[in-house]
């Protein structure tokens, strides 16, 4: 009896999650499928109501004679129900010590969208805003993105190389559909196509297009994953001029070293003067230090001006800037500290230049102090202590005191 009345206790607790079991059971199975492919399917299933996406991803590169790479996306993108500015193409600009050239970027729109381009660089990327901050575009929209890359080619001993991040790793929405279509002047023999991120990559569809063209193709790529195509060309077969490198960040000659030892010389000549208790004209230090600092300004504002803020370099304009700069606040501090010392109060030490005091609480004789023309040298004797008294005393027993 005991164990049929539990069973059926069991039963009834039971009956709750068995309703919520049947009921996500008939629920609609459009979103169990978005879910699914989050977790790890091949396709992003997710409307565009409520989501946003990128349909289709059209790439076209085309390969000159001269070694630049002319680039043609078309970039078809679904916005969310609240709409957005436009899209924002980030770029590499640099990847180590490698630079590219990135020039001619042109933007349009075939659905007539805002497709004004404006450039910047940030980190290592140069970002490319397409769109209009005071319009809002919302579902389905088409942007052509145009430029050209200059130094994306490695040449080498036997073969040209071009390894290029065709979709770039920055976009946070999956893509239904991507195709990259190769275009060379000579024939295409050795290319191929990697898709994915890290090392989780796949190979992509190939399908050639007569012997100058290749084009590839993949489905379902998830946020943040690319396709990467990689083409050799027989060496000599287009002109590749040698890579660009950034500038190490410390572009020092023997002439900086020689500077920088100019400056550990102009500290110890300052420090010597100081200790002789010789001046030095406080308007040369403040000299020295700003035109150091616009030195260091003006080789660095040129840098940035000329390969970025993640590529500028330090030469030897900035460290001799700062050679200037070192000996000029050195200048300064010495005359801070003289001008400290030389204001102190009654009771503290006694100006720069004169002689040291005389500790008269360590004094067990008055005729010890140091009188000098019948008056006591030392100035920071207290008057109504009892050392000051005898000294004063003392001092008035001799000829001439008083």
């Amino acid at each position: 009896m005991r164990g049929r009345v539990r069973a059926r206790t069991v039963a009834l607790g039971a009956l709750p999650a068995i309703v919520v079991l049947v009921l996500l059971a008939l629920a609609p199975a459009a979103p169990a499928a978005g879910r699914a492919a989050e977790e790890g399917g091949a396709t992003w299933d997710a409307g565009p109501e409520r989501f946003e996406s990128i349909p289709a991803y059209d790439v076209v590169l085309t390969i000159a004679s001269n070694g630049d790479l002319h680039v043609r996306e078309t970039i078809t993108y679904d916005f969310a129900r609240g709409g957005e500015h436009g899209i924002v193409r980030r770029l590499p600009y640099r990847r180590g010590d490698r630079l590219f050239e990135i020039r001619d970027v042109r933007t349009s729109s075939s659905t007539g969208a805002p497709a004004r381009a404006r450039t910047r660089r940030l980190w290592h990327d140069l970002l490319i805003t397409v769109g209009d901050d005071d319009r809002t575009v919302r579902g389905r929209q088409a942007y052509v993105i145009e430029y050209t890359v200059s130094g994306a080619f490695t040449p080498g001993a036997v073969h040209d190389e071009l390894n290029w991040d065709v979709l770039g790793t920055s976009w946070e929405v999956p893509i239904r559909e991507a195709a990259v279509r190769v275009e060379a002047p000579v024939v295409l023999r050795k290319a191929r196509c990697r898709s994915g991120t890290g090392e989780a990559v796949t190979g992509c569809l190939r399908d050639r297009d007569g012997p100058y063209a290749i084009e590839f193709t993949q489905s379902g790529l998830r946020p943040r994953e690319s396709m990467r195509v990689t083409v050799l060309l027989p060496k000599g077969a287009i002109t590749v001029p040698p890579p660009l490198r950034a500038r190490p960040h410390w572009a020092v000659t023997w002439a900086g070293s020689g500077m920088l030892l100019l400056a550990l010389a102009g500290i110890a000549a300052v420090a010597e003067i100081g200790r002789a208790g010789r001046t030095v004209p406080v308007d040369g230090g403040r000299v020295l230090l700003a035109f150091g600092g616009l030195l260091v300004a003006a080789d660095v504002s040129h840098e940035i001006a000329r390969h970025g803020v993640w590529a500028l370099s330090a030469g030897d304009a900035s460290l001799g800037g700062v050679t200037l700069a070192v000996v000029g606040t050195a200048i300064v501090s010495l005359h801070r500290f003289r001008v400290r010392i030389t204001h102190r109060g009654p009771g503290e030490r006694n100006r720069v230049g004169d002689e040291p005091p005389v500790r008269t609480d360590r004094l067990r004789r008055p005729s010890v102090l140091l009188v000098r023309s019948g008056r006591i040298a030392a100035a920071d004797v207290t008057r109504g202590s009892e050392p000051g008294r005898r000294a004063r005393r003392a001092a008035q027993r001799r000829p001439g005191g008083r």
